[in-house]
């Protein structure tokens, strides 16, 4: 039980800090990768909006929270094979780390992975 809260704890930490972005391990600047890229994932999705080729986030979330188990430290938005989608990164109640990409129109969950 101790190990397990132990991990759930670290995973927790590591997220919050940012210490597992891509970006870091090349040696980047994290702060600025992180800039471009939200800002980046701000426009598209501003964009697709506006468009009518995804819906808001506050909304997708609110209809699939219940059925991501557990609580979302992170959220991305990407194109991929042609739709929108929503990546999610949620950590379980068990400590677990998942991976849940999710169409930004439809609300349908079409991967759901560790991480």
């Amino acid at each position: 039980m101790r190990t397990e809260l132990d991990r759930r704890t670290l995973l927790l930490a590591l997220a919050a800090l940012g210490t597992g972005s891509p970006a870091l391990a090349r040696g980047d600047d994290d702060r600025s990768h992180r800039k471009r890229s939200s800002r980046h994932d701000h426009e598209q999705a501003r964009r697709a909006l506006e468009e009518g080729r995804a819906r808001p986030l506050a909304d997708i979330l609110a209809e699939v929270r219940p059925r991501l188990g557990g609580e979302v430290i992170d959220v991305e938005f990407e194109r991929e094979d042609g739709r929108y989608v929503y990546e999610f990164k949620v950590i379980t109640p068990a400590g677990q780390l998942r991976e849940i990409e999710v169409d930004a129109l439809t609300a349908e969950i079409l991967k759901d992975e560790a991480d």
